[in-house]
C-alpha cells in the first residue's frame, strides 16, 4: 500500500493526515479485495481461507513511523501514531490508542493491549511495557513504566513517571499517581492506589497462564479471523468454546 496521503473533510474543519504500514510491511499480508465481493454471503463464502484487505489505523508522525513486528496483530480499528515500537507477539485490540506524537512507546515482546487502552506521555517522555505486559480493557498508562510480565487492570490509570515493578498485579479501577513507585510482586488495589499485599507464586502462575492466551491470539487471529456477513438465525450444531482458564479466586 505504501504511504498513502489522505484528506478528510467536515463542517467544522479539513485536515491532513499520512495513513502509512508500519515500516515491515506488515499490511501487505492481506489480499486485495473488492466493493463487489463484500456484497453477499456467497463471495465470502467463496473465498473462505483468503484474507481481506485490512486498512489499518498506522500514522506517521513527523519523521517517526511505527515499528510493529510481523508476528504482532494490531487490530484495523486500534490507532498507532508516531514513535511506537512493537515487538513480537503482542496484541492490541479493537479502540486502543498508542499516540507516539510527543514521546515513544515502546511494547516488548508478549504484551497485550486490550480494547479501549491509552498510552500517552507528556513531551519527550518514553512509556515502556516490559516483556509479558498484560494491560486490560480501558486502562490508561499516561508516561509510565511497567515492569516484566505485570497485570493492569481494567480501567486503571497509572499516572505520569510511576513505575511498576516486574510481577505486580494491578486491581481494577486503580489509580496510581504521578512518580509513584510500586516494588516488585505487589498486589495493589484503589483510589489512590495502596498495596494491598505480596503477589504469591500462586497468583503471578494464574496472571502468566491468561497472558500466555494472549500470546498465542495473534496468530490465531491472522489464521481465523475474517470479515464476514452475520447470521440470521443459530445454526444447527454451533460449537461450544473451550472453558480453559478462570477468573481468580
Amino acid at each position: 500500500m505504501g504511504c498513502v496521503t489522505a484528506t478528510y473533510s467536515c463542517v467544522l474543519c479539513v485536515f491532513r493526515c499520512v495513513l502509512c504500514e508500519p515500516s515491515d510491511g506488515t499490511v501487505n499480508r492481506f489480499t486485495k479485495d473488492t466493493t463487489e465481493d463484500t456484497k453477499n454471503t456467497e463471495n465470502y463464502q467463496a473465498r473462505q481461507g483468503k484474507a481481506f484487505q485490512i486498512i489499518h489505523m498506522i500514522y506517521s508522525f513527523k519523521e517517526f513511523i511505527p515499528v510493529v513486528h510481523e508476528s504482532s496483530f494490531v487490530h484495523p480499528q486500534a490507532s498507532v501514531t508516531g514513535n511506537v515500537i512493537i515487538g513480537k507477539n503482542v496484541y492490541v485490540g479493537p479502540g486502543a490508542a498508542l499516540r507516539g506524537d510527543w514521546g515513544g512507546i515502546i511494547i516488548e515482546d508478549g504484551c497485550n493491549v486490550q480494547e479501549n487502552c491509552t498510552i500517552h506521555m507528556f513531551p519527550g517522555i518514553t512509556v515502556l511495557l516490559k516483556e509479558g505486559v498484560h494491560v486490560g480493557h480501558g486502562a490508561i498508562i499516561h508516561g509510565a513504566i511497567i515492569g516484566r510480565n505485570s497485570l493492569v487492570g481494567m480501567n486503571s490509570v497509572i499516572m505520569d513517571n510511576a513505575e511498576v515493578g516486574d510481577e505486580c498485579i494491578i486491581g481494577a479501577l486503580t489509580f496510581i499517581k504521578a512518580n509513584e513507585k510500586i516494588p516488585r510482586r505487589s498486589l495493589v488495589a484503589g483510589n489512590p492506589a495502596k498495596i494491598i499485599k505480596e503477589v504469591s507464586d500462586e497468583m503471578i502462575q494464574w496472571k502468566t497462564e491468561g497472558t500466555k492466551l494472549y500470546q498465542s491470539l495473534p496468530k490465531e487471529m491472522f489464521e481465523h479471523w475474517r470479515i464476514c456477513e452475520p447470521l440470521r438465525k443459530v445454526e444447527a450444531g454451533r460449537p461450544v468454546q473451550q472453558s480453559n482458564y478462570k477468573p481468580w479466586e
